[in-house]
C-alpha cells in the first residue's frame, strides 16, 4: 500500500521545534556557539562570557583594546553571527 501523505523528517522537526516554541533558543544556542568559529581562537580566547538577552548579545571581554576594536566592526560582526546561525538572532552586540 502506498501513502501519499508522506513528509521530508527536517519539516517535521522544524515544525515541531516551532511549535513547542524551541526554535528561538536554539538558534540563540547556535550563534553563541559560532562565536569563536567567526572570530577565531585568538580573540575567543579574550572571551570571558557571552549571553543573549532580548535580541542582543553580551560579550564581557578581558582586553579593552580587543573591547575598542570589535565596537567599530560591530554591524558586520552582528551579520556574520546572524548568517552563521542561520537566522535573524540578535540586533545589536554589547561589549563589556
Amino acid at each position: 500500500m502506498k501513502r501519499n501523505n508522506s513528509e521530508k523528517i527536517g519539516s517535521l522537526i522544524h515544525q515541531y521545534l516551532r511549535q513547542e516554541s524551541l526554535e528561538g533558543p536554539l538558534n540563540e544556542r547556535r550563534l553563541l556557539n559560532s562565536w569563536s568559529e567567526v572570530l577565531g581562537p585568538t580573540i575567543a580566547s579574550y572571551t570571558r562570557e557571552l549571553y543573549i538577552r532580548n535580541q542582543t548579545l553580551y560579550v564581557h571581554l578581558t582586553s579593552a583594546a580587543l573591547r575598542q576594536e570589535l565596537m567599530m566592526g560591530r554591524e558586520l560582526l552582528v551579520r556574520n553571527l546572524n548568517e552563521k546561525a542561520g537566522a535573524m538572532v540578535i540586533t545589536d552586540i554589547v561589549f563589556r
